[in-house]
Order: structure tokens, then sequence, then C-alpha cells
């Protein structure tokens, strides 16, 4: 009888346990909300941030220190500051427009990276959230990670949307070598970038990240990477055919203009962008019409300049 009274126990308790689990389950698989709801729910906090947090200091090396106007505080915030330009930029994603608002420390005096180029960049991160504090509650900005000094370069393509969007629209500086190894970067671009959620992690959060948090990210652009996705003998840059700086993946709703054979891939990750059935590498001419071997391009790394390089158009290296 004891024997028995033990093995119904330990049925009842595993099933107890399994339909826990069950429910654990079916929490976290709780259906993302809608992008466009979240998104005004983002740009309140956003645009909060802006208009109650002000800038502290920006350093000789444009390490900025973002600080909350206190009750009665006279700082001028964030969004009526002009020693700055804060400015923004839509982004259409999701099937909605987001306004991506950034903030211009310095822009830079070299080249400005394509969304589908790699960084060089140093950077520090917070999220918003809604903290309670003796019973109120006031949106605060959460430090989750920095990174100063950069030892490899981030690849758009395969970070955050927000960033793809933000890099472009500012310019790496110049460098030195020294004697004990190090680098000193000069004049480069600086800036804050401020993300909706749907530009972030979105419902997915990142480790310390939670889901649905609109994210602040100061940065230091320093050096990019021209990069060739596809393979084809053009840099990615170089596939950009309505020349606004952006390269689609998707385009939603309408053609997208960095797809020229309209087959769905855009230029940057097909290696027959024209659809003619041969692979773009054995269509590049020179100026001349002859075609260049593929084996005699000289690499486009953005330290050379070939104005031979051609794919039905002039296109250069930087």
């Amino acid at each position: 009888m004891n024997k028995f009274k033990y093995y119904f126990i330990l049925l009842i308790t595993t099933v107890s346990l399994f339909s826990c689990s069950k429910d654990d389950a079916a929490a976290e698989m709780e259906p993302p909300r809608d992008y466009a709801v979240q998104y005004a729910t983002d740009l309140t906090d956003i645009e909060e941030y802006l208009k109650t947090y002000y800038i502290e200091e920006v350093s000789a090396d444009f390490d900025i220190k973002i600080t909350k106007i206190p009750n009665g505080g006279l700082q001028k915030s964030i969004w009526n500051q002009t020693d700055y330009q804060l400015k923004s930029r839509d982004v259409k994603l999701h099937d909605i427009t987001y306004k991506l608002y950034y903030l211009v420390l310095r822009e830079g005096v070299g080249r400005s990276p394509s969304n589908v180029d790699g960084v060089l960049a140093a950077y520090k991160g917070d999220y918003l959230e809604r903290i309670t504090t003796s019973g109120a509650a006031a949106l605060t900005a959460v430090f989750f990670e920095e990174s100063k000094n950069p030892q490899q370069f981030f690849n758009l393509t395969t970070t955050i949307t927000g960033w793809g969007e933000a890099f472009p629209q500012f310019k790496t500086g110049t460098y030195t070598s020294n004697a004990d190894g190090t680098v000193t970067h000069k004049d480069f671009g600086a800036g804050v970038m401020f993300l909706p959620s749907g530009l972030g992690y979105y419902n997915s959060g990142s480790a310390t990240i939670p889901a649905y948090a609109p994210l602040i990210f100061s940065f230091k652009l320093y050096e990019i990477n021209r990069l060739d996705s596809d393979g084809d003998g053009i840099m990615n840059f170089q596939e950009d055919e309505n020349g606004d700086g952006y390269m689609r993946v998707f385009a939603t709703g309408v053609p997208n203009p960095d797809d020229t054979d309209k087959d769905g891939i855009p230029n940057f990750l097909d290696i027959d962008d024209d659809g003619d059935g041969l692979s773009t590498k054995l269509e590049i001419t020179g100026t001349n019409g002859v075609l260049i071997p593929f084996a005699d391009i000289p690499s486009c790394d953005g330290n050379t300049t070939n104005p031979d390089r051609i794919k039905r158009h002039l296109v250069k290296c930087n």
C-alpha cells in the first residue's frame, strides 16, 4: 500500500511539473506586439528623454555625458539646445515609417559607410526604462555596454537595423600609428543615436536589455571596411543603384531600387544582378569597353582608387 502511494505521488508530481513547463513555454511564446502600436510608445519615450535630459559635457575626445534636468533646473534640453545638431531621418520598415533621431557632435572628415559596410567604432549603450521609485515612475537611461577601444569591425548587415541607418550619416577621421603599437584617431565622426525598439532588438531583447526597449548609443566612427558580400568583384556600396547611400534587402510594397533585375535579391547579394545568365564578375569592363579579367581587378579596400572599375557605369573605390 505504501509503495502504491509513493508511485501515485510521484506520478502526480511529474504531471504537475510537466504542466508548469508547458505553461512557462506558452508564456514565452507570446506573439510580438504590433509594430505600429509599440513604435508610438517608443517615440513618446524617446522624445520625452530628449526634452528632459541635457548635455552636461562633451570632452575634447567627444565623450558625452547626458544628465536628467532636475526639478526647476534651467539647463537646455537636448531637444532645445543649439550647440549640436539634433537631426532625424525616416526609416521605412515593418510597414510603418520610423523617425530615427540622432545627435551630431562632429560629422567627421573622411568617408561615410553605407549600411552594408563594416565599421570600426567605439560606443556606449543605454536602454530606456520607466523605473518606479517612491511610487513615481521616471524615464531612466540604463547603461548596458561600452567599448572604448574597438579591435574589430562590425558588419552593419549583421548588427541591429538602427546602426545601419545611423552610421551612414557620419564620416571617418584620420589616424596615426604610435611606436607602442597603439593608434591615435582624430577628426572622426561622433554622435548619439536614439533608436525605437523596432530598429533594435524589439521583442527578443538581448542579454540584460529588456524586450521592447528603446536604445541610445553614443559612438565614434573611426574607420570603415568596404565589403563585397556576393563576391562579384563590385563592393557593396558600389551597387547602390539610386545613390542614396543605403542598400535595401527588402522594400515593402514598392520595387527595391537596388535590385536591377527585380528578382527579389538586392544587387549586393546577387552574383548575376542584371539577370542575363552571366555572373557580374564576368561583365566588368574598362573605359575602353574591354573585359577586365576578374583576377586582374585591383582590390577595392578603401585605400585605392581604380577609375577603370566599371559595371554599367563608372564606379570608384571610395
